[in-house]
């Protein structure tokens, strides 16, 4: 049996109102790719914080090569070999590769100034071993989403990383880069480095990982050989129940139309683009990095500026001035970056969902918050939104949890059009059934609904109707029950038939 790199026994780690980590075990074999799987609010990223320095187990140990270790900080976990990449990328956008791969450690000269030549030399051969073929200069904004998660890795393994924890690397890649990062990993096993991948696609951890641990409620739930359990069995041990189906059944009519698109164009992002929406209906949008998904669904609401083409919404022809303008007529937007654009991660769980309808919550120009707090209970429970209570900050609630508050502050105003990015994005399973579940519910009782999703198979099984776009225009349409996820790639790769040439 090979000396495990890292072994956790018996941790335990709690917070105030949680316990989220209940004497949890863990192991990482040198060469392996260790899957750890679990809902939000699992204790994964927990978890993860421990074993980077970021928080201290109250009780337990933590091994490196066989040998007890504390971990006080970040620095002390780099020092033992190991190295974290976490969901949001940490890259300065502004500063090259070579700088972000080197921050503060860029090699010198006598007398301090920064040795440039073999700056971007040292980082062209930590490149080079991925087979990755770009000027170290490159400054980071110029380059795809995929290749910053390569280079944060190749920033990790600057530090002589042997160990190395992945927080849901492939979440913002598009689906025909994703095998593109696996193809690094595997060289990195190869290499002996021990890989703790953290993944809501749990097809992705089928194809790609050794071993799997699940975790659910704070504890471990088991450790398999990846070849010994099945996707049903992962499911059902992370969510402590049978899923019968992850997508719940179609409609079988539409009501009248709610959102007719018509020739609707921006200066930079898209063109021509035509499309109707009905009462019940749903739409989905997809597209590869690049398709221009997102700047559509910002246009549709007023935040991109369009420069001709018609809306109507409910057969009334409207210019969406703004985003106010767009709410006053009856949608609803939920932007794809959460923490950002979404949420107001410092304020509590009742002020984030009565944000959208501040009049429905005030009385003689002050706010209730005995009215705040009963309708944000109300929604908690409807949603099944895992905190505390209703006071708690958003900034501490699991991401799927998130996810529920900024559908619950847009239900709020029951809106007649939902307009969403990534429903689902960094969302376990149990989430996205549940997420799934009240989409499908609220095009039952009226409502149409427009997303843009990166994955295929929510795609496929969620939409009604499936737009396809390709760099700014929409080049095709699907029905439900005719797409597949290869029809969609190569309708989203530009891919369409062509005549047979003239004598050919």
């Amino acid at each position: 049996m090979r000396t495990p790199l890292l072994e956790v026994t018996g941790v335990n780690k709690s917070f105030p109102g949680t316990h989220a980590l209940k004497d949890v075990s863990f192991e990482l074999l040198p060469g392996e790719i260790h899957a750890l799987m679990g809902e939000n609010g699992a204790g994964k990223s927990t978890l993860m914080h421990l074993l980077s320095g970021v928080y201290a187990p109250d009780s337990g140990e933590i091994r490196i090569d066989g040998h007890p270790v504390m971990l006080r900080s970040p620095r002390q976990a780099q020092a033992h070999g190991i190295g974290m990449v976490f969901q949001e990328l940490s890259l300065a956008p502004g500063l090259s590769i070579a700088e972000n791969v080197y921050p503060n450690r860029a090699p010198t000269r006598p007398g301090g100034t920064i040795a440039w030549g073999s700056l971007y030399r040292q980082t062209r051969e930590l490149l080079a071993q991925f087979e990755i073929d770009v000027d170290p200069r490159t400054l980071v904004r110029d380059l795809n989403i995929t290749t910053r998660q390569i280079v944060e890795i190749v920033k990790a393994l600057s530090l002589d990383a042997r160990m190395l924890l992945l927080d849901e690397p492939t979440s913002a890649l598009p689906p025909n880069e994703v095998e593109r990062l696996f193809d690094v990993l595997r060289r990195l096993k190869a290499r002996g480095i021990g890989i703790v991948y953290i993944s809501h696609r749990i097809p992705e951890v089928m194809a790609i990982a050794d071993r799997v641990t699940i975790l659910r409620d704070g504890q471990r739930v088991g450790t398999h050989p990846i070849g010994a359990v099945t996707p049903d069995d992962i499911i059902e041990q992370m969510v402590g129940r049978k899923i019968a189906d992850l997508y719940p059944a179609r409609a079988d009519s539409f009501g009248q139309e709610l959102l007719r698109v018509e020739g609707l164009s921006h200066e930079r992002d898209f063109s021509g683009i035509s499309f109707t929406l009905r009462r019940g209906e749903i739409v989905g949008v997809a597209g590869l990095m690049g398709a221009r998904r997102s700047e559509l669904l910002r246009a549709l609401v007023g935040v991109n500026k369009t420069t001709s083409g018609t809306i109507a919404i409910s057969g009334s022809p409207v210019r969406i001035q703004s985003p106010e303008h767009a709410f006053a007529l009856g949608m609803a937007y939920l932007p794809e970056e959460r923490k950002t654009d979404g949420l107001f991660l410092k304020m509590p769980l009742r002020q984030n969902i009565s944000a959208t309808a501040l009049r429905d919550f005030a009385r003689l120009g002050l706010m209730s918050a005995r009215k705040e707090a009963a309708v944000t209970q109300a929604y908690v429970e409807r949603l099944h939104i895992r905190t505390p209570g209703v006071n708690q900050l958003v900034g501490r609630l699991s991401g799927g949890n998130q996810q529920k508050v900024m559908l619950s502050k847009w239900l709020v105003r029951q809106p007649k059009i939902l307009i969403i990015d990534e429903p689902t994005k960094g969302v376990d399973v149990g989430a996205k059934v549940e997420i799934h579940a009240l989409l499908r519910e609220l095009a039952r009782q009226g409502a149409g609904i427009l997303f843009v999703s990166s994955e295929f198979p929510e795609i496929i099984g969620l939409a009604d109707r499936i737009l396809v776009m390709v760099e700014g225009r929409l080049v095709g349409e699907i029905p439900a029950g005719q797409a597949t996820e290869q029809n969609l790639m190569l309708l989203s790769s530009g891919y369409t038939a062509r005549e047979p040439a003239a004598g050919g």
